[in-house]
């Protein structure tokens, strides 16, 4: 079983920055991808960003260009900067990781963290 925890998140002015961290823990731990998630009130849960295993990236078009996903792998952590933030940017932010299973190259599993409010204001 694996567990994600978040952290970082908080109440933040449009136009600064936060950092999200996303640290992974259990036995066997084999992460793969990682990525993060936001949902806002009233919206569907929607992809802010992912990276690979080899450390592509992936952005939602709304954040291109403001946040930056990273991982440690030596920390089995991911982190999620974000800078010139905006009101819309508010929403509970969700870590995702996916894992790979010991003894076969088959198969995957995924997990989710428990989620960090991020606030922007105006």
């Amino acid at each position: 079983q694996v567990q994600l925890v978040e952290s970082g998140g908080g109440s933040v002015q449009a136009g600064g920055s936060l950092r999200l961290s996303c640290v992974a823990s259990g036995s066997p731990l084999l992460l793969d991808a990682m990525g993060w998630y936001r949902q806002a009130p009233g919206k569907q849960r929607e992809l802010v960003a992912s990276i690979s295993s080899s450390s592509s990236t992936t952005y939602a078009d709304s954040v291109k260009g403001r946040f930056t996903i990273s991982r440690d792998n030596a920390k089995n952590t991911v982190y999620l900067q974000m800078n010139s933030v905006k009101p819309e940017d508010t929403a509970v932010y969700y870590c995702h990781a996916v894992t790979r299973r010991i003894g076969t190259p088959y198969g995957r599993d995924d997990y989710w963290g428990q989620g960090t409010q991020v606030t922007v204001s105006s």
